[in-house]
């Protein structure tokens, strides 16, 4: 996805809706990866290297999109789709506050996608640890497929779900689903005890390895062989958009680097902490991080 912000200034309300006017600085626009882009640049700022596996539409999007990954040095194999709008958010800022979101997106079609299938394979030899981020956007077609090559391949598959069927996920090793996501799937629990037992029953079905719980304010709790709660380590909550990346990225990265998972755990929500202190998608860097 591509992350575009306008910024403008906000000075009176529309005598024609309850709504504030903001008057656009056209030198203020300002691009940024987003979706799985906004993941393999997480990765990639903590040391880790990192191909991106994705597919965009033959438009000014997607030509934004290509660059800014040049950009940031990110190894990227983009499949170009005349058929396809690359999927694009628009954010108007003012007062540094989010006023208005536009989303432009067409899904891909199943054919284009099965055309990567064939480099997902290829590159899994060369790959520690693989993430496959659903944003319900269709990207995903063939995931169960994927999954089941990457395992079979020996890599672990993390996944950043989304919807109400998590099915398709059935032999992934761990997926990191938020509140609302989780509440979706297994419905509302009474308490800690009743999502406990909610979460041990879908592990189970699914054959995950575990899952890992992002609780905003709340912190994270990660249900595995054993179950771990942190706090967050948030200092200053500015906005929140992309930290979910944030979080499956730097698990991904510490993993493939030998960490246990609770380890690893640990320093997701520390660079989650990080994130939602800057504006819009964001990175923690490896100094942010580890301090150097």
């Amino acid at each position: 996805m591509l992350d575009r912000y306008w910024f403008g200034e906000v000075s009176r309300i529309s005598p024609e809706a309850p709504v504030p006017v903001v008057l656009i600085n056209e030198d203020k626009e300002e691009l940024k990866l987003g979706g799985a882009a906004n993941v393999a640049w997480n990765c990639k700022e903590l040391g880790a290297r990192t191909r991106l596996l994705s597919v965009v539409g033959q438009d000014e999007p997607g030509r934004a999109l290509e660059r800014l990954l040049k950009e940031m040095r990110i190894e990227a194999s983009l499949h170009r789709d005349r058929g396809l709008s690359t999927t694009q958010k628009l954010r108007v800022i003012g007062r540094r506050q989010q006023l208005l979101r536009i989303d432009f997106e067409r899904p891909p079609s199943r054919e284009v996608l099965a055309l990567k299938l064939e480099e997902f394979k290829r590159a899994l030899p060369e790959s520690d640890v693989v993430i496959l981020s659903d944003y319900g956007k269709g990207g995903l077609a063939h995931i169960t497929e994927m999954i089941r090559m990457a395992r079979r391949a020996g890599k672990r598959v993390l996944i950043d779900p989304k919807g109400d069927d998590y099915s398709r996920y059935k032999g992934a090793s761990i997926i990191t689903p938020n509140i609302a996501e989780l509440r979706e799937v297994v419905g509302t629990w009474k308490d800690e005890k009743d999502l406990k037992s909610r979460a041990a029953a879908l592990r189970d079905k699914l054959k995950l390895e575990a899952l890992l719980l992002t609780r905003g304010e709340h912190g994270m709790t990660l249900f595995g062989r054993k179950i771990v709660s942190v706090k967050t380590e948030a200092r200053e909550v500015f906005d929140v958009t992309g930290a979910g990346d944030t979080v499956i990225a730097t698990l991904a990265v510490m993993l493939a680097a030998g960490a246990s998972l609770e380890a690893a755990m640990r320093l997701s929500n520390r660079a989650a902490g990080i994130v939602v202190g800057k504006l819009g998608t964001a990175a923690a860097t490896h100094k942010e991080l580890f301090g150097s």
